[in-house]
């Protein structure tokens, strides 16, 4: 990670030369309007010394700009901008920069990232605007080469007064979470897949993340009228959450158990069928593998920064913690395979699987992660569009949540005895 100075330095040129100098500590002048994105008068272009981003919007709002690695990317926050009309090929004039990427990042922010086929460094970021915030407002990021060692000293999501850093939301005070006593409510966190700036898989006109969605809260719907369930969405719209942030809201909600739900595709040959994972460093077979690294990459080219490890006295608690949490997890996970089976059938000819995704790397919650289908299969694709079926789906895996919360309990029971 960069140096403290740093962060503070990339914090004042994005919101310093955007507004009226601030202290660090004070949050910017608030513009509540949504901005609008011109297109045509915005791009990212070669200057021949290095890269400049021009982005011509509506009005002044509060924003900031850093550099991520692995792979280099350039990351600009906004709150907000409306990217609607923006065509990356169109603002993408330069063979320095590879792809570019704009959507809703999370609730009130937006995004736009562009991947650099090479390490560049800020070298001057500010934002013109008419005195007084009136009329529209001009951004601009100037980038020049540098070594791969500057780069990445000089990259990393900048703490700023605007946007605190997810590493105040990390796993290390974690312990195993009490087991639930089957004489109260039961919260069910449920994690729709995807998101905002990533859709996740698409095929046909479908995006992986609205189906996600929409099963959630049918799925969550199920829970609730069945009674004695609290139930809490990662996501309530379509916004983009990172991966450790997904596991806070569950740990902030209190959550008894932790349900991820994914529709994926495959690239080559063909799967169809729901499975059910765990979580593994060894993953089931080389396909499992891959979709971990995949979902994964997702958080990497929305420009969520991933190089904070836990050190290894936090490591040696989390073991610990899951030497209590993955056997409940195993049953959760044989639960729902039984449930499903018996109210949609059709399941993968391996329902049950192992692989490392990040997304159920919670220490102190049963979680597993549910690919409903696959949305690269037309028969899943049928089945994933029609409430009937979604409908059985979701009385399945609200039976299996409510026979592992009861086998749970009872094991709880004689644990305490």
């Amino acid at each position: 990670m960069s140096s403290l100075p740093r962060r503070i330095r990339v914090a004042l040129l994005a919101l310093g030369l955007a507004v009226p100098a601030l202290p660090a500590t004070t949050a910017a002048q608030e513009f509540t309007a949504l901005a609008r994105l011109d297109p045509a008068h915005s791009s990212l272009s070669d200057t021949g010394a290095g890269l400049s981003l021009a982005l011509a919007i509506s009005q002044p709002v509060p924003w900031r700009a850093f550099t991520l690695a692995d792979p280099p990317r350039l990351v600009l926050d906004f709150r907000e901008v409306d990217w609607r009309g923006a065509d990356a090929a169109a603002l993408l004039r330069t063979a320095r920069a590879t792809d570019l990427r704009t959507g809703t990042f999370r609730p009130g922010w937006s995004r736009l990232v562009a991947d650099l086929a090479g390490p560049f460094v800020i070298a001057r970021a500010g934002m013109e605007a008419a005195a007084g915030g009136a009329g529209p407002a001009a951004v601009r990021v100037d980038l020049v080469p540098a070594t791969e060692a500057v780069f990445r000293a000089r990259s990393g999501a900048p703490d700023d007064a605007l946007w605190p850093s997810s590493a105040q939301a990390d796993d290390r005070d974690a312990a195993a979470a009490p087991r639930g006593r089957g004489d109260g409510p039961l919260t069910v966190v449920l994690d729709p897949g995807h998101g905002g700036i990533d859709p996740g898989a698409e095929r046909d006109g479908l995006r992986e993340s609205d189906l996600m969605l929409a099963f959630a809260r049918e799925l969550q719907e199920v829970l609730v009228r069945r009674g004695g369930y609290r139930v809490v969405l990662t996501r309530e719209a379509d916004v983009f959450v990172p991966l450790d942030h997904r596991i806070s809201i569950a740990r902030a909600a209190g959550a008894d158990l932790f349900l991820s739900l994914h529709a994926d595709a495959v690239a080559e040959g063909e799967a169809r069928g729901a499975t059910i994972y765990t979580l593994s460093d060894t993953a089931s077979d080389a396909a499992s593998a891959t979709l971990a690294e995949r979902h994964d990459r997702a958080d990497l080219l929305a420009g969520v920064d991933l190089s904070d490890q836990d050190d290894m006295i936090a490591t040696v608690l989390m073991e610990l913690a899951r030497l209590d949490t993955q056997p409940r997890s195993e049953a959760l996970a044989d639960a729902v395979v039984a449930g499903l089976a018996a109210t949609v059938g059709g399941l993968h000819k391996r329902p049950r699987l192992a692989a490392g995704f990040s997304v159920l790397r919670a220490p102190d919650i049963p979680s597993v992660l549910i690919e409903l289908g696959f949305i690269s299969s037309a028969a899943d694709r049928s089945r994933l569009t029609s409430p009937d079926w979604r409908a059985r789906a979701a009385e399945g895996i609200a039976a299996a949540v409510e026979a592992w919360a009861a086998e749970d309990a009872a094991r709880a029971a004689l644990l305490r005895q």
